[in-house]
């Protein structure tokens, strides 16, 4: 009653000033505006919907989580999911990335061969500016495909990962294995210098006499490592890795070191005759009888 009687009296007004503008028109509506349902344009429907729609960059992102089965490894679900990725045949606009530790896992693979390189090469720089020559510390190099593969075997042996720690103990492996090496190559080369022996016999000699410091160093490397390998407890199997690599790769080595390090010294002496790198070494034990 009141709300009609207001309107009643509004459209009034409305006309009394209208007729008494004279020069100025307009028209009001005296009918009041309904309503229109929403049914007449739209169509509602229950179903289920998230409470929260995650994002990352701007995209709407969904979580899969998973774990690893017992005996199996963080390459190996890797793979899995990679190979089920492929055969889904998912559309352009929907991409799969990994994060967390599987994130973590593949970038650290993605630089470890650089790094591996990196440290070959500056084992090369030192022990070239150590010896004088380009060809012997290739000689010294030679040593370490052995204890590399020892370290793989190990780890194929004892199911092992090949993660960053077991990268990390290959790495390791470089610094201690090269060391059998340079003191057989060490001792050669001053034989052959200074006390003008040929190549066969300075390395016959230094493979006898320097069997016993070679055979103790990598002994304490290797007891040191095994604590590593045999630990249990909270954070062993992260450690685990690290003492299986240095272990297989130190006992290798060991085992060819003493074998093919004087083989490949005496052809690289050969290359070296060769290409004319040798004389100046010939001519040492010569010039030091003058004096």
């Amino acid at each position: 009653m009141l709300q009609t009687a207001s309107t009643s009296g509004t459209t009034s007004a409305v006309s009394t000033a209208a007729s008494s503008g004279g020069s100025s028109s307009s028209s009001t509506s005296t009918s009041a505006a309904q309503p229109i349902p929403l049914a007449a344009f739209t169509t509602a429907t229950k179903t289920l919907s998230p409470l929260t729609v995650n994002h990352q960059g701007q995209f709407p992102v969904v979580t899969l989580s998973f774990n690893l089965a017992p005996g199996y490894h963080l390459s190996q679900a890797v793979d899995a999911i990679e190979k089920v990725q492929k055969d889904l045949h998912l559309p352009i606009n929907v991409q799969a990335k990994f994060q967390g530790t599987a994130a973590s896992y593949q970038n650290s693979l993605s630089n470890e061969g650089w790094l591996v390189i990196a440290a070959l090469v500056t084992v090369y720089i030192v022990l070239g500016v150590l010896y004088e020559s380009f060809i012997h510390p290739l000689t010294i190099l030679s040593t370490l495909p052995s204890a590399g593969v020892g370290a793989l075997l190990a780890l194929m042996l004892f199911k092992q990962d090949l993660g960053i720690v077991g990268i990390i103990g290959i790495v390791l492996l470089i610094g201690i294995v090269k060391k059998n090496g340079i003191m057989m190559v060490d001792f050669a080369l001053e034989a052959e210098r200074h006390h003008g022996k040929t190549p066969k016999e300075a390395i016959y000699e230094a493979s006898l006499l320097r069997f016993r410091p070679i055979l103790m160093t990598t002994l304490a490397a290797l007891f040191g490592g095994l604590p590593l390998a045999l630990g249990h407890g909270i954070g062993a199997e992260l450690r685990r890795p690290l003492g299986i690599a240095m272990v297989g790769g130190l006992l290798l080595s060991q085992l060819l070191t003493l074998y093919t390090t004087p083989v490949i010294y005496l052809w690289f002496d050969w290359l070296g005759e060769k290409l004319g790198v040798r004389q100046r070494v010939q001519l040492d034990p010569a010039l030091e009888g003058e004096v």
